[in-house]
């Protein structure tokens, strides 16, 4: 790989002269990776794309274990900050979309699908906390794969947490074997293409959180599963930002309180802002957070029960430019970053796995999303959609 290349995006955090080799001859040998600037690893800088003080964070397990199998770490990218966003907004002046100038690419885990989407890595490892790898790989027309929450392949130790309840690790590729050769290595177990015959497919439309062409997006999607042989039924689930957005501001509140202490904290102030009134909730307000949380995690339970898998929408809209703020959709203006959330955000809260990929539309990515424990199925699955 050209280490030279430009970084005209502002993907990249830190490239140091040389890549950290992986070890020879293992599995992941001759595979590059990026490393999203939360994760922890020796000798490299800590920024999680931010200007105020961090917790100390120790090396990652996940990549010490990636090096050892023969994949070589290039360098740190950035993150939208401290991963509070989806849009890829930071301190350090935001990364662009790959191919459309001055578009988002999508966050939080944006350098990581940027570096990975122009071919300057085979692959990226990023974080989702409520949709950071699965919107940045929708709006980049690439993969990306959140594992069921404690996958013991995808550890988060060694990983500056944003919402311990929420954090996921996880790769983004531009190709899904990739995504699938890194996970068999990890596991150690072989994942078989599967066969979408007689599957029951729940297809989430909530069409007025959608824009024309994500709903002919998800659409398109399932006529191919159908084609395929799957059975398709339609499925429904609430906007569960009342539970995420509480839960994930006083968690996130509480793992930077020493920077919140000092006078001047250090963060932006669309950051300052959120960790600010994450410290605000009362007791009450964060308990009844984790208790719908609860409600939701048995209406998933449920719903899977009657379908195997789901497929939804991954973002409401293609790619805003940088600024927008608030994109038209089926049912009205909406505020860009709820948007995107209410649709991603079910599945990092309660832990479902779920994999972001592209659709017969540029930019407009869709997602499946498994039962509990179901990756291997679930990777299978997309592994022989993806051909």
């Amino acid at each position: 790989m050209d280490s030279t290349f430009a970084d005209v995006q502002r993907a990249w955090a830190y490239r140091p002269a040389d890549p950290l080799p992986g070890v020879p001859a293992g599995p992941l040998s001759g595979l590059t990776f990026s490393v999203k600037d939360l994760f922890g690893v020796a000798g490299w800088p800590l920024t999680a794309s931010t200007r105020a003080p961090l917790p100390q964070v120790p090396p990652s397990p996940l990549v010490t274990h990636l090096l050892e199998l023969g994949a070589s770490a290039v360098g740190k990218t950035h993150l939208h900050e401290i991963a509070m966003g989806i849009l890829g907004a930071n301190a350090f002046g935001g990364t662009e979309h790959p191919f459309l100038p001055g578009h988002v690419s999508g966050g939080s885990s944006s350098g990581a699908a940027v570096s990975t989407a122009l071919g300057q890595v085979d692959f990226g490892l990023g974080t989702d906390t409520g949709g950071s790898i699965r919107i940045p790989a929708a709006w980049c027309s690439i993969y990306g794969y959140k594992p069921t929450k404690g996958h013991p392949a995808w550890p988060t130790s060694g990983v500056l947490p944003l919402s311990p309840t929420c954090d996921h690790s996880g790769p983004l590729a531009r190709e899904f074997g990739t995504i699938v050769r890194v996970h068999e290595a990890l596991s150690g177990a072989a994942v078989p293409a599967q066969s979408w015959a007689g599957l029951r497919v729940g297809v989430w439309h909530p069409e007025r959180w959608l824009d024309e062409d994500a709903s002919r997006a998800l659409t398109g999607m399932a006529r191919r599963l159908e084609a395929l042989g799957a059975a398709l039924q339609p499925v429904q689930l609430p906007d569960m930002l009342d539970a995420y957005s509480p839960i994930v501001g006083h968690e996130a509140a509480q793992v930077h309180a020493s920077a919140l202490a000092q006078a001047d904290p250090g963060f932006s102030p669309e950051i300052l802002d959120k960790l600010r009134a994450g410290q605000a909730l009362t007791d009450a307000e964060v308990q009844a957070a984790y208790t719908r949380r609860g409600e939701y995690r048995a209406l998933l339970a449920e719903l899977f029960s009657a379908c195997d898998l789901i497929l939804a929408p991954a973002v409401p809209c293609r790619p805003p430019r940088v600024g927008v703020e608030e994109v038209a959709l089926a049912g009205g203006p909406a505020n860009i970053r709820p948007a995107a959330l209410r649709l991603t955000a079910p599945f990092s809260m309660l832990g479902a796995p779920a994999v972001a990929l592209p659709s017969d539309m540029d930019w407009l990515g869709v997602q499946l999303v498994a039962p509990w424990e179901g990756d291997a199925r679930l990777l299978g699955l997309v592994r022989e959609l993806a051909g």
